[in-house]
């Protein structure tokens, strides 16, 4: 049995250890009620432009854009992977990693090849060490999302898809459900869809015509580039808000442990100093008894 004075050092360690989850889990509970906030106030602004947009692909103009035409053969394919910054948030990057990866083995298995784009810097990293073919990156996004931060990277793939180098566009990230449950989704960003525009059957046969200043094409090729970087902001929100949930139920898990670890070790303490005194009563009896 390890000495007193040893099991009161493993005592003073884990308490530490404790002040410190339990401080990151407050913390991570503050940043997930603004994380969910920031997510409720995007929703209106989302959902007014995918209307527009939704009226827009099925409009008589004569410019049909790129964005809503489905390629006949489809040979490389693009992945923007959503990941954390930072660790300690239980399995929500293990999740969306490992979920990347087997599409990406799976279209690799099809003859496809995939160009990957990295937003987060726990994904960027996992991704150069098993040597993905990564086109660009965004690291240190901070607490807040701005899409500035994000705008490099999203154009490299929308570039990527107007040449011609990728057919398909794809993002994978946590969607946010509730505090205790988040899950790893891929979802298709190019070509736009009518569900994922929801173009309700009424819209998809009516005949919408718009008054176009100064061209079409000029109007309909910035509003199509502004509802796909709306997707990938809101997606990017959405992995926010899970990784301070995630992070806030592990670093409670973590002091609950840190609590149970304490309770037990002062346990053992007390059973060594009861033995120790004990022995010094037995001695002390010995002795008398001797002489």
């Amino acid at each position: 049995m390890a000495g007193s004075k040893e099991i009161r050092s493993k005592i003073k360690s884990v308490e530490n250890t404790r002040k410190i989850t339990k401080a990151m889990e407050m913390v991570a509970a503050s940043k997930m009620r603004k994380a969910q906030e920031r997510m409720r106030m995007a929703r209106p602004y989302a959902e007014k432009i995918r209307n527009v947009t939704a009226h827009l692909s099925h409009a008589n103009s004569e410019y049909k854009h790129p964005f809503v035409v489905k390629r006949e053969k489809v040979g490389n394919v693009g992945l923007i992977v959503v990941s954390s910054d930072k660790g300690l948030c239980g399995g929500l990057n293990t999740n969306v990693l490992r979920l990347s990866i087997n599409q990406m083995k799976e279209w690799e298995g099809e003859g496809k090849k995939t160009l990957v784009s990295a937003i987060g810097n726990k994904g960027f990293t996992y991704l150069n060490r098993i040597n993905a073919d990564v086109q660009s990156h965004a690291t240190g996004l901070g607490d807040t999302p701005h899409l500035e931060k994000l705008i490099g990277t999203i154009r490299v793939m929308l570039d990527a898809y107007m040449s011609g180098e990728i057919d398909q566009l794809y993002i994978s990230y946590t969607r946010f459900i509730n505090t205790m449950k988040q899950e790893a989704v891929i979802e298709q960003v190019l070509p736009l869809t009518d569900d994922k525009l929801d173009v309700s059957a009424t819209t998809a046969k009516g005949h919408w015509d718009y008054i176009y200043e100064p061209e079409a094409n000029v109007v309909i090729d910035e509003l199509m580039t502004r509802y796909i970087e709306t997707i990938i902001y809101h997606a990017v929100a959405e992995n926010m808000a899970s990784e301070q949930s995630a992070r806030m139920v592990a670093m409670k898990a973590a002091s609950d442990n840190a609590k149970n670890v304490i309770g037990e070790l002062k346990l053992v303490y007390n059973k060594a100093r009861q033995a120790a005194i004990t022995k010094e009563i037995s001695e002390i009896v010995g002795g008398a008894a001797a002489v």
